[in-house]
């Protein structure tokens, strides 16, 4: 037998059985781990597979298993530094584990109808990486046994198989107000951007509330989608004219944006005239070009958190991980107790 026609059709378990001269049966077990098949046997199909460029139909074995090796990631935002360092450190490791990544990116998808596509392709869990879990998509994974799993997101309606992966954005927000405080900053501005999603809000307010309690009045900034532009949108208003002598931004892509337009657009000193602080900890914050002083979620740790979930029973109860955070100091923010420059007209 010959091979079939190039670009005609998939080479078929069938195509394989007759070149070898054996049941399809036998071409399934031969690539089953741990499927009964004589050596010889095994040898002959294997040769006969590789003749005809043949590869195994995963998707019509999900449809026989009780829990399927896919995994849906859903993202919004992949041009965020952060978001893309999640999703190539969570690909590598579902890999690791010889799970399938299947990558469904929502920018500008306004039916939630795209979303649920997800489930027709039996995926074990939808991971949401950005943007929000409707709760329609809530309650089919729910009745189809695929959980959920909630990166930085609104807790789910009650009943949901949705675990929870949070990092600590409350605490973030009081160490980046400690820090700009003991930098010696007094009129201080937050950039939180106008897609007000909760982890967000939650380093906004609590950013706020110490710098309250610490008696520094707060600008707050709420415009544009969280981007880079959005940080130098920000910027240029802010910073127009004197008062603003540190700025956090609650990611580090709009603390960047801040950053490289006070210092080469602006003319600013940073951190000699403005300090800014983001949150994330890309690795594009720690640039010889920007060195960011940030607060850190650490990937390593989400990366984990998110792989015991995807990896937890299809029936167990949701869970909740909490990732600490903590200040990486780099050189966009004064010293402690720094005597800054007032000269700016």
């Amino acid at each position: 037998m010959t091979a079939p026609e190039k670009g005609a059709r998939f080479v078929s378990s069938a195509d394989v059985a007759r070149l070898a001269g054996v049941s399809r049966s036998a071409v399934s077990r031969a690539f089953t781990p741990g499927g009964c098949v004589s050596p010889p046997t095994r040898a002959r199909i294997l040769a006969a597979a590789e003749k005809l460029g043949y590869r195994v139909n995963r998707l019509a074995r999900i449809l026989h298993q009780d829990r399927s090796d896919l995994v849906g990631v859903v993202g919004a935002n992949f041009a965020n530094p952060y978001i893309s360092a999640q999703f190539d450190a969570l690909s590598a490791e579902l890999h690791r584990r010889n799970l399938q990544c299947l990558l469904l990116n929502t920018a500008g998808m306004a039916e939630s109808s795209e979303l649920v596509r997800l489930l027709d392709y039996r995926v074990r869990t939808v991971v949401l990486l950005s943007g929000a879990a409707p709760d329609r998509l809530m309650r089919l994974c729910a009745a189809n046994g695929a959980r959920m799993v909630l990166i930085n997101r609104p807790a789910p309606p009650k009943g949901a198989l949705a675990d929870l992966i949070l990092a600590d954005s409350a605490a973030g927000g009081r160490l980046a107000a400690g820090r700009l405080a003991a930098a010696g900053c007094r009129h201080v501005a937050v950039v939180v951007s106008g897609s007000r999603t909760s982890a967000k809000r939650v380093r906004a307010r609590a950013f706020c509330d110490e710098m309250t309690a610490r008696g520094i009045p707060v600008t707050r900034w709420e415009k544009g989608p969280n981007s880079y532009q959005t940080g130098i949108d920000a910027a240029r208003a802010l910073l127009a004219g004197p008062g603003i002598d540190g700025i956090f931004g609650v990611t580090d892509e709009i603390a960047l944006g801040v950053l490289n337009t006070a210092r080469f657009e602006l003319g600013l000193a940073v951190p000699g005239e403005l300090s800014v602080i983001g949150f994330d900890d890309a690795p594009i914050s720690d640039w010889s070009s920007h060195r960011l002083t940030t607060i850190r979620q650490s990937l390593p740790a989400l990366t984990r958190a998110t792989m015991e979930a995807i990896e937890r029973p299809a029936d167990a109860p949701p869970n909740r991980s909490d990732i600490p955070v903590e200040l990486v100091e780099r050189s966009s923010v004064a010293p402690a107790r720094y005597k800054r420059r007032t000269d700016r007209t």
